[in-house]
């Protein structure tokens, strides 16, 4: 499996956003890639909550979707959206924080919500991830032709549970979409990236956002970059660093099951009781 993750830095311009991927896409399969995946919030990067109220559209009404649709499927190739930020019939107006794996014909092979919301108290700065989006509640495996492939969000990376049940169910490949704080991505982006790969045995594709991000309203952010590619030993096998662009590289799945041989932790757990 030749996989391609995509090192952008979306601003909050859905439509710019979306012919920034598109281009990146053609070129990721001019150099062979299968399964191409771009990071989270791909289509709209944003600290306003007004501009996304603007912005955002609903699933069926998304043009970035669409659009990601349509090239998937023109150019014959599996592609995981990280995730798009949507709206959604929500009582209380918050927002979706939704992957779509998309077939090579363009059809959604799968959806996930992301679970786990980033609300931190960092540097003195409060940011409350759940004051915007609503969490999912299910985890998400996709059997495709090309191999089992689990699915995550960013700050799920510090969840091992959810790693663990979805290597458990068979995933071969888990994708850590990414617009990671870059604090936090100094300090330990590399490292949880690699534990998830050891405990887990399956490789880990973490494409991210990267740099500061253009806005045209509030506040603009940065991002941590450092698209990571890992094998299922714990290996980095691709480092992006901070400049955009596509770390492609062939992934041998043969070595996921000689690595959960080796170790073949996820057939150990026991029952405990908890401390009080």
């Amino acid at each position: 499996m030749r996989v391609a993750a995509l090192q952008i830095t979306s601003s909050d311009d859905p439509a710019e956003n979306l012919e920034t991927v598109r281009h990146m896409m053609r070129r990721a399969v001019d150099d062979g890639a299968q399964v191409i995946a771009t990071p989270e919030v791909t289509n709209c990067l944003s600290a306003s909550r007004d501009h996304q109220r603007a912005v955002l559209q609903r699933e069926g009404d998304d043009p970035t979707l669409a659009g990601l649709r349509d090239t998937a499927a023109a150019l014959g190739v599996h592609l995981l959206i990280g995730s798009l930020a949507l709206a959604t019939d929500d009582a209380d107006g918050r927002f979706a924080n939704r992957s779509f794996l998309i077939g090579p014909d363009g059809a959604i092979v799968a959806r996930y919500d992301k679970i786990h919301m980033f609300d931190v108290d960092l540097n003195g700065s409060q940011i409350r991830e759940s004051d915007g989006y609503r969490p999912g509640d299910r985890a998400v495996l996709a059997d495709t032709a090309l191999g089992r492939l689990g699915l995550t969000i960013c700050y799920d990376l510090r969840f091992p549970h959810l790693f663990r049940d979805l290597a458990r169910a068979g995933a071969q490949v888990i994708f850590v979409p990414s617009a990671f704080h870059p604090v936090t991505g100094a300090a330990h982006w590399h490292v949880l990236l690699r534990a998830r790969a050891i405990e887990t045995g399956a490789f880990i594709v973490a494409p991210a956002q990267t740099g500061t991000h253009a806005a045209r309203a509030g506040k603009a952010r940065t991002s941590y970059g450092h698209s990571l590619i890992i094998s299922p030993w714990g290996e980095i096998l691709g480092d992006q660093g901070t400049e955009p662009g596509i770390l492609s590289l062939d992934l041998k799945l043969a070595e996921v099951e000689t690595s959960r041989r080796r170790i073949p932790a996820l057939l150990h757990d026991r029952d405990y009781e908890s401390p009080n």
